[in-house]
């Protein structure tokens, strides 16, 4: 049985997303951490928007790796198991839900990629101020957290938009 290289190429992306989730954010912190303001930087939530959107299959394997990367993210980075596990499989179902509905351009995948970015940091924040991990309110979160966040990733995606799209119709 032949594997197909997608199968092998979005875990390992997915991982290397990962990698430089962390790496990127450490070599940039003086600039990505700059007080008051905190961008952060989600690689492995456009890999997995990017996988969504560009990879024809519709098996549970997207679902499925993206829950073990929220694992490995959440014991890694964050230290508070759960909060990437549930939210990046909830961003896959989403997307998947309006997917069939939707244009798949630049302009249709970078307004799904803002409101999954927003629903993943709107997410974080909510399971923050449950588990009493950080006490801001929702003005401070959305200026200081959400809107600088947004503007990196907006200029990641603006940047790796037509390479990975290459990659995803060169391997399919």
């Amino acid at each position: 049985m032949r594997v197909s290289r997608l199968r092998i190429i979005f875990p390992v992306g997915l991982f290397l997303a990962l990698f430089l989730d962390g790496s990127l954010s450490n070599v940039f912190a003086a600039h990505l951490f700059k007080y008051p303001y905190s961008s952060v930087l989600h690689l492995v939530l456009l890999w997995i928007i990017f996988a969504v959107f560009l990879d024809d299959r519709n098996d549970l394997s997207i679902g499925i790796w993206s829950a073990f990367a929220g694992l490995v993210f959440d014991w890694y980075y964050t230290g508070i198991l759960g909060v990437y596990m549930v939210a990046l499989p909830l961003v896959v179902y989403l997307s998947r839900q309006i997917k069939p509905w939707l244009d798949l351009n630049f302009l249709t995948m970078l307004m799904v990629y803002i409101i999954n970015l927003t629903i993943v940091e709107a997410f974080v924040y909510i399971w923050y101020l449950i588990g009493k991990v950080m006490t801001s309110n929702l003005a401070d979160f959305a200026v200081y957290t959400l809107g600088p966040t947004i503007a990196v990733n907006l200029a990641l995606f603006v940047i790796l938009y037509y390479p990975v799209r290459q990659l995803y119709l060169k391997v399919s």
